[in-house]
Order: C-alpha cells, then sequence, then structure tokens
C-alpha cells in the first residue's frame, strides 16, 4: 500500500498527538515535591506542544494549496473541449501562454535535425502515447537587416499625428526617451520624413480656434486637482496635449471638458486598476500604457480617496471557455 504525502503528514500527528497526551499525563502523575522531574516533563511537554502545532499548521497550508475538485459541469465542458483542440488553441481567450503549455502536456520529445547548406529543416514531434509527426521545413535564408524605426513608434505616430504637429511630436517622442533609426534625438524633420513614408496625415489645425482656458502647468494642476508630476508625467506619455508658443517655451495645457472629464473622483463602472487590467487582458502593464497612447483603450485618473490612480476602461468581447454561449 502506497501513502499519499498528506496521509503520512497526517499519521505524524495523530503520533505527535499520543505523545502530547503521554508526556502529560507523565507530568502530572510526578509528585509535587519531585520538582526537578516535573519541571524536565514540562520542558518536553511544551516542546512536542509546539511540534504539534507545527505539524497542524503545515496539514491547514497544504490543504489549502491542494486543487478544488471541479464540478460535473466543468469536467464535461472539459471533455468536449478536449474533442475538439482546435477549438481550444483558436479561442480569442487562449494566450500564447495557455497554448505553450498545451503544447509541453502533449509533447513529449522534439528531434530536430538541420542542413544549413540547403536550409532545410527536419522535425520528429514524438507526442505522448507514442505517436509520431515528422515534418520538413525550409529555413529563411538570412539577409542583412536594414535600419528600421522601432515598431513602438510607429503605432504611436498615427494618434499623435491625429492631434499634434511634427515639432510637438518631436517633442514628446524625445522626452519618453525614444530614438530614431540611426539613435538619434527626433526633429520635427524627421517626423514629418516618418510620417511621410507611412503614408500618415499630417496635423491639420481645426478651423474654429480652440475652446478652453490655456494655462500653465501649475495653474492646470491647481484645476484639475491633481499634482504637478502628474500633469508633466501625462504629458510626456501623450496623454493629454500640450502647447508651445515656441520649441523651448514652457507647456500649456488647455483646460477643456474632455479634459476635465478624464479626472475624477470616482470611476464609473467598467473601469479597473492597473493590475486587474493587467489580469484580465493577459498583457503587462507597459503593454497597457502603450495601448491607452495608441488610443486603443480608454483611461481615466481618479482623484480622490485611498485607491487613487489610473483606471482602465476593459471590454471583454469574449466569454471564457467555461461560459455558456447559449
Amino acid at each position: 500500500m502506497i501513502l499519499r504525502r498528506e496521509d503520512k503528514e497526517q499519521l505524524r500527528r495523530i503520533g505527535w498527538r499520543h505523545e502530547v497526551g503521554a508526556f502529560e499525563r507523565q507530568y502530572r502523575a510526578v509528585e509535587p515535591e519531585n520538582r526537578l522531574v516535573a519541571r524536565g516533563l514540562e520542558t518536553e511537554w511544551e516542546r512536542r506542544l509546539r511540534d504539534l502545532a507545527a505539524a497542524e499548521a503545515e496539514l491547514v497550508r497544504r490543504e489549502q494549496r491542494r486543487p478544488c475538485a471541479l464540478t460535473q459541469e466543468e469536467k464535461n465542458r472539459l471533455r468536449s473541449l478536449g474533442s475538439d483542440l482546435h477549438k481550444v488553441w483558436t479561442a480569442p481567450t487562449t494566450t500564447d501562454r495557455d497554448r505553450k503549455e498545451l503544447l509541453r502536456t502533449l509533447l513529449e520529445e522534439v528531434i530536430v535535425t538541420v542542413n544549413r547548406d540547403q536550409y532545410h529543416a527536419h522535425l520528429t514531434l514524438r507526442w505522448r502515447g507514442g505517436t509520431l509527426t515528422e515534418l520538413d521545413l525550409s529555413l529563411p535564408r538570412s539577409q542583412p537587416r536594414g535600419i528600421r524605426t522601432g515598431e513602438d513608434i510607429i503605432s504611436l505616430l498615427p494618434r499623435l499625428a491625429a492631434h499634434y504637429s511634427d515639432d510637438v511630436i518631436a517633442g514628446i517622442l524625445n522626452r519618453q526617451g525614444h530614438k530614431t533609426a540611426t539613435g538619434e534625438r527626433f526633429t520635427a524633420n524627421q517626423v514629418g520624413s516618418l510620417r511621410r513614408y507611412r503614408n500618415i496625415p499630417r496635423f491639420q489645425p481645426p478651423a474654429e480656434p480652440p475652446t478652453g482656458e490655456l494655462a500653465t502647468i501649475r495653474k492646470a494642476a491647481q484645476i484639475l486637482g491633481i499634482n504637478t508630476s502628474t500633469i508633466h508625467r501625462w504629458l510626456s506619455d501623450g496623454f493629454i496635449a500640450g502647447e508651445q508658443i515656441t520649441p523651448g517655451a514652457p507647456w500649456q495645457i488647455r483646460i477643456t471638458d474632455e479634459l476635465r472629464a478624464r479626472f475624477v473622483e470616482q470611476a464609473p463602472p467598467g473601469y479597473l486598476p492597473m493590475l486587474e487590467t493587467t489580469m484580465k487582458l493577459g498583457v503587462s502593464r507597459q503593454t497597457v500604457l502603450q495601448r491607452v497612447k495608441r488610443g486603443e483603450l480608454e483611461a481615466l485618473l481618479v482623484t480622490r480617496g485611498r485607491r487613487k490612480g489610473l483606471r482602465i476602461r476593459v471590454v471583454d468581447d469574449h466569454p471564457t471557455l467555461f461560459e455558456s454561449t447559449s
């Protein structure tokens, strides 16, 4: 008979309880005048009590870490998904990490034979159960990689170009620490060349003059009820627009109703803190911020209460695998 680790811990705890009881009986049976023996038994009794308490705490910890049993409905759902792995693999809620875990579960060994002279590779996949799959792949011929602008800049540029001129965009990119493909700081001419190469329209000022008070960063912080450091950070990240009379002049913020609406005392339903957003979307904090900058996610800043900070609006368009679609 093979005992599980939990069963062994349970038996060990029973043994310690028996020993504690035995030392207690011995201690109580000692005559009061025999104090030396009593003190020795009392010390040993206390040590056994500590061992028993530690064993019980360890057992509770192991029981809490034990995975919860699946319900019958979840078991039936898993069986149906197991019969259609393509559905699981292509499900919108299946992340790349999930696919890697799935491959690790199904594959036992991958043998790769590479013929570099012929740019060819032969793969042998050994699945659990013994089935073998053989694949022949053509390897790409290596070519010198040209100088390219970072993908994060390319994805950010269309959104910036819709609101800012080339010189303002250059200032935003430089404040964010971005460099050109050759490692230099951005200028208005470089932004314009990159924008034209990517067929991104140039910023067109509105026909009517913009509405809203034009305020310094300090005054804008007072109006919005936030710190100046927050204004600087949002300006640097491109979350809010800034204006300069000339390049190098102090930045000014135009206080509009749209800007005021992005600073609230309490987030409306559907807006989640950063940690919950990263967990729900399955991406990193940096990826969430990049998506906010590109306008793919809406963001608000809660300025009051104990839970101040950024809130992201997350729309769950895809149910999980266990949610009913009926």
